[in-house]
């Protein structure tokens, strides 16, 4: 299972039919689980081996068969996207929970700039995933539309508490993110950066003078 190479014609055949039956009805509860935990399965397995972890580790880690794994992500390239979206959600869900705190808007934003930027880099797979698979970011639609409607929010706030400069965009602040990730997913495989230091300087470049 190495990038987006395809399965055996039978098997490609039955994962999109399936994959189409998946998109006209919810999934059942069982169905759903198993696909949840082979994407945390999968997480875990590039974490330790990369992005040329093999499927039949991502089943046994998940406790699912091969088949069960196939037919919900008949490709690699399905299950890196699966992995992508996941992590903008967990993002947004970040953001958004930050929107519900009363505390000063740039306070609240370098905070939570700070959180994610722990979080991504800690996250061993979306390393993995930033520097050997950077399509499946672009993939990952609907995560990315909730971060930006937040992100967007956190960022008005920022500035209307007089401490964020009044010309930065959210374009601005995706820009510095998608820096960060690839700084340290650098940073990971050895390379002699301090995501820390570029991203502390980035934030600085944001204050109001």
């Amino acid at each position: 299972m190495r990038g987006g190479s395809a399965l055996p014609r039978a098997s490609l055949l039955e994962g999109r039919s399936r994959l189409s039956t998946t998109k006209q009805r919810p999934l059942r509860a069982d169905a759903r689980r198993n696909r949840e935990k082979v994407v945390a399965a999968a997480a875990a397995a590039f974490a330790e081996a990369g992005l040329d972890a093999q499927v039949e580790d991502i089943a046994r880690r998940a406790g699912v068969g091969v088949g069960t794994l196939y037919r919900h992500f008949p490709t690699k390239d399905a299950l890196v996207a699966a992995l992508a979206e996941a992590h903008f959600e967990r993002l947004a869900d970040t953001i958004e929970a930050a929107l519900e705190d009363d505390a000063d808007g740039w306070e609240a934003f370098t905070a939570t700039i700070w959180r994610i930027a722990e979080t991504v880099a800690a996250d061993v797979a979306w390393c993995e995933i930033v520097g050997g698979h950077p399509t499946a970011v672009q993939t990952a639609s609907r995560g990315q539309h909730r971060l930006a409607a937040a992100t967007s929010t956190l960022l008005a706030r920022a500035q209307a508490s007089g401490r964020m400069r009044a010309d930065v965009t959210f374009a601005d602040i995706s820009t510095i993110m998608c820096g960060f990730g690839h700084i340290a997913a650098a940073q990971r495989a050895g390379a002699a950066l301090d995501w820390k230091r570029y991203l502390d300087i980035a934030l600085e470049g944001l204050r109001a003078r």
